[in-house]
């Protein structure tokens, strides 16, 4: 009889059933929106270069933060509106005068809302905090009893559609003003954020990839094995010009995986 391995690498000497504490998924959702018109909050240099110039694109997009809210949804039990609002800061470039290029950034605040299952929880849960045993009295909002589920977003970087100079005052989709903007996302730009605009704004419309499910704590019986020893031995550490830096490169698998793009498993239901 062949010998069975774990995923640690030893070899499986007993299995007997245990229960672990996890996250059950009671209702997930996919969904790609698009967010078109939304304005950009810039700094006071990023103002200075845009009115001056029309030329400009974005280099990079990034989702620094979301902000996940969850509330019952009145009149049907069991389900809950799962509100998201995502802080994407931009790097774009902007050309000016005598072919010179700037480059500056800014953040775009989008909000998302859809509705999940969460069904019903009669307990209050309550969470140990990390503090010592001579804590400072204070409790977290992670200590605080409830019995709601907990909403989970996942999210890829934002695809840029388009990005437009516009005048001061049209219509745009801003999600909140730029005083509601948190100073941590704030700090994250390089300058201060400028409200008050005179002359032109910057708008961007952005495509967003999205996956938000519900969970709630569940107790689960599985079968587990336990492991031996690993049988890999832990290779010795190359010191700089004692080691083949070649023949540890022709020691590496070849990385198949990067070549093939992902295929990933995504709930079929979409988000309403």
């Amino acid at each position: 009889m062949s010998e069975n391995k774990c995923l640690c690498g030893g070899s499986v000497t007993q299995r007997e059933a245990v229960c672990i504490d996890t996250q059950r998924i009671l209702d997930s959702c996919r969904d790609k929106d698009c967010y078109e018109d939304q304005r950009v909050w810039l700094t006071e240099y990023g103002h200075d270069v845009i009115n001056h110039t029309t030329v400009i694109r974005v280099r990079r997009a990034e989702i620094i933060r979301a902000h996940v809210s969850v509330d019952p949804v009145d009149f049907s039990r069991g389900f809950y509106r799962v509100t998201v609002r995502y802080y994407i800061k931009l790097l774009f470039e902007g050309c000016v005068c005598r072919g010179n290029s700037r480059e500056f950034d800014g953040i775009v605040v989008i909000d998302k809302s859809v509705v999940l299952f969460g069904s019903e929880g009669n307990v209050r849960i309550f969470r140990s905090s990390c503090e010592g045993f001579c804590g400072d009295g204070e409790v977290s909002d992670i200590d605080c009893g409830t019995n709601a589920p907990t909403a989970v977003v996942e999210a890829v970087d934002p695809v840029v559609l388009n990005v437009r100079v516009a005048e001061v005052g049209c219509r745009c989709g801003c999600a909140c003003g730029c005083r509601e903007i948190p100073d941590s996302i704030c700090g994250a730009l390089s300058g201060s954020l400028c409200e008050s605009a005179v002359g032109r704004m910057l708008v961007v419309s952005l495509g967003i990839f999205s996956v938000i499910r519900i969970e709630r704590p569940a107790q689960i019986v599985v079968n587990a094995s336990s492991c031996a020893v690993p049988d890999k031995e832990c290779g010795p550490c190359c010191d700089e010009g004692r080691c083949d830096p070649c023949a540890l490169f022709r020691d590496m698998d070849f990385p198949v995986s990067e070549f093939v793009p992902p295929s990933g498993c995504l709930a079929e239901k979409r988000c309403k």
